[in-house]
């Protein structure tokens, strides 16, 4: 497959791409718990203890930004703000179950806890 350009960076592969989208840490440990309900920024946080609230905020932009996920803010006070899959966020949920079937698999094999 020949290089591509998106956004000014230089792609060599697919899979390369894909990481974009769902790559890094907590990307798809936010998904994954998206996919089962829509979630205040509080309530996500709890299930994500060691995520930083920096790095969390920086993922949900980037999440919302690829359109995999939607951000709906109430103008209430407090404002409150819901973060919901989208179903373009919903296409990446069985690469996300392949990847942790993977994961939990190499975990048994070299006899790691879970």
């Amino acid at each position: 497959m020949p290089d591509f350009v998106y956004d000014h960076k230089v792609y060599y592969n697919p899979v390369e791409f894909a990481q974009l989208f769902i790559g890094g840490t907590w990307k798809m440990p936010i998904l994954w718990r998206l996919n089962q309900r829509t979630m205040r920024y509080t309530e996500l946080k709890k299930t994500l203890p060691h995520i930083t609230p920096k790095m969390m905020s920086s993922c949900l932009k980037e999440l919302e930004g690829h359109g995999l996920i939607t951000r709906k803010l109430y103008p209430e006070v407090p404002p409150r703000v819901e973060y919901s899959i989208t179903d373009e966020g919903r296409k990446a949920i069985p690469i996300i179950e392949a990847i942790r079937g993977y994961g939990l698999y190499q975990m048994e094999r070299l006899g790691l806890d879970g």
